[in-house]
């Protein structure tokens, strides 16, 4: 039996780019489905924060952050967000940065591991990013946090007992400190069987090529079965 491709993901569910570049991915993987030896694919995210100094109630809009924060004017930063959301369009996203609840990250990454440890991450990352960029909800508050975790089938009490606890909290370090080791500085950053890094949001015929490169080779490598007695 030919092992799955590993596929580890750093990202930030406040990043526009990770959302883009995981809806790519997602694509990707529907078009290598339909292959003859399909690859076969387990897929993990792990925590990146942006933004580590952001208060949970930011107040002012995307546009106040990112001119404060990167020190760019008002209309430079306009420009960009109108760029990014024509990107999400072609992925099939509806970016509404004029709802969007800018915030601290941490408590998502927490309980995005939780929901790992429940067998719920993929579900979660997807609530998470798409009630953060297309529902204009606030994802930095517990009580916000544990609504969207009972959505995805998470246990309410459970949850938030981790939130509060902060029992989740190494694990993100953890990640973080994996991705420095890596030398990350920005994501999404797709590390590929170990061995290959993908940075950005890359088209969806990026993440087949690697693919099939990468379940081609295994064949190639696998040892044939011994005939039977």
């Amino acid at each position: 039996m030919t092992e799955p491709i590993a596929i580890d993901i750093w990202s930030d569910i406040a990043c526009p780019w990770c959302y883009i570049g995981k809806r790519n991915l997602e694509t990707g993987l529907a078009a290598v489905a339909g292959d003859e030896d399909a690859p076969e694919v387990r897929i993990t995210f792990h925590s990146f924060e942006l933004s580590p100094d952001t208060p949970v109630d930011f107040d002012g809009d995307e546009i106040d952050f990112l001119s404060g924060h990167k020190g760019m004017p008002r209309e430079q930063v306009e420009q960009m967000l109108t760029r990014v959301t024509g990107v999400a369009k072609e992925a099939g996203l509806e970016y509404r940065f004029d709802l969007l609840q800018h915030t601290n990250t941490v408590k998502a990454h927490e309980l995005l591991h939780h929901a790992k440890e429940n067998g719920l991450q993929h579900e979660m990352e997807e609530r998470l990013m798409s009630a953060y960029f297309t529902e204009g909800k606030h994802v930095g508050r517990i009580d916000d946090l544990v609504e969207l975790a009972v959505e995805v089938g998470l246990d309410a009490d459970e949850t938030r007992d981790a939130l509060t606890s902060e029992r989740h909290l190494p694990a993100v370090r953890q990640d973080q400190a994996q991705a420095q080791a890596y030398g990350i500085q920005g994501v999404p950053f797709f590390v590929i069987d170990g061995q290959y890094g993908i940075s950005g949001a890359q088209p969806p015929s990026t993440f087949e090529s690697v693919l099939r490169d990468l379940w081609a080779k295994r064949a190639q490598t696998e040892p044939e079965a011994e005939p039977a007695a």
